[in-house]
Order: C-alpha cells, then structure tokens, then sequence
C-alpha cells in the first residue's frame, strides 16, 4: 500500500514537471521570434540605408550601388527564409509574401 501510493506521488511528480517544461518551453517561443523579426528589420534597414548612400556618392548605376542592391536582396531573403516575411523599408511595413522587386531600388 505504502509502495503504491509513492508510486503515485512519483507519477503525479513526473507529469507535473513534463507539463511545466512544456509550457516553459512554448513560453519563449514568441520572444526568439520577436528577436529575429527585429534582427531581419535591422538588416533590411541597413542594407537599404547602405544602398542609398552608395547612391548618392556614386550614382544609381555605380559597380558600388550593385553591390549594395544585392546585399538588400539577400537581406530580404535571409528574412524571407527564416521567417517567410520580409520587412519594407519604404513602405514601412511587414510583407507576407515574396512579393518584392528585385529592381525596386535600380532608379530613382
């Protein structure tokens, strides 16, 4: 009888940790994604920002702009591939479908 009801006390023990570590672990995750969306906005920001710069120093059509047009693109998709958004810069916002243009930034 004695043995039985440790059983049961261990039993009652096991699931309630199993439970806690479960919840535990589902509690960080929207955290970590808050931290990646943050993480993907900054990159696209800079790359954007490094892009214009290079721009207006050497022009739209300057070997330093395409180089800086392809580091926005891969920014765009670094976010598209961890997160499938990836965040507009001009437009201020979210998008949710990989819907950008790769010649968005060739002219102004």
């Amino acid at each position: 009888m004695i043995a039985q009801a440790n059983f049961t006390k261990l039993a009652k023990a096991t699931v309630a940790v199993a439970a806690l570590g479960g919840f535990l672990m589902l509690a960080g995750t929207p955290a970590a994604r808050a931290s990646e969306e943050s993480e993907c906005r900054e990159r696209v920001v800079k790359a954007d920002h490094r892009l214009h710069e290079a721009a207006a120093k050497h022009g739209w059509d300057s070997p330093e702009a395409a180089h800086r047009r392809i580091e926005l693109k891969e920014a765009r998709e670094h976010c598209w591939e961890h997160g499938h958004r990836w965040w507009d810069e001009d437009g201020q916002r979210w998008h949710t479908d990989r819907d950008w243009d790769e010649h968005d930034h060739d002219h102004r």
